[in-house]
């Protein structure tokens, strides 16, 4: 888990506002799949892809705040 921790955060946040909520109009991906998630539809590959390409920088980004944050315990 060294890798995570020579990220850089601002780096992250920066992935996380692009990548994360890419397009941002009518919604963002990560947040129309994440509805689709909890109402069962999610069930085409592409969403299913859609989900983890939008969601994998919210995923690395809490990740290393949980290690910043235990790092510092």
């Amino acid at each position: 888990m060294a890798w995570l921790d020579e990220l850089p955060l601002g780096a992250l946040v920066l992935a996380c506002l692009l990548l994360g909520l890419a397009p941002f109009t009518p919604e963002p991906h990560v947040w129309e799949k994440l509805k689709m998630l909890a109402d069962g539809s999610l069930g085409r590959p592409i969403d299913i892809f859609d989900l983890l390409l939008h969601g994998a920088p919210w995923v690395v980004l809490l990740l290393k705040l949980v290690r910043m944050r235990r790092a510092g315990q």
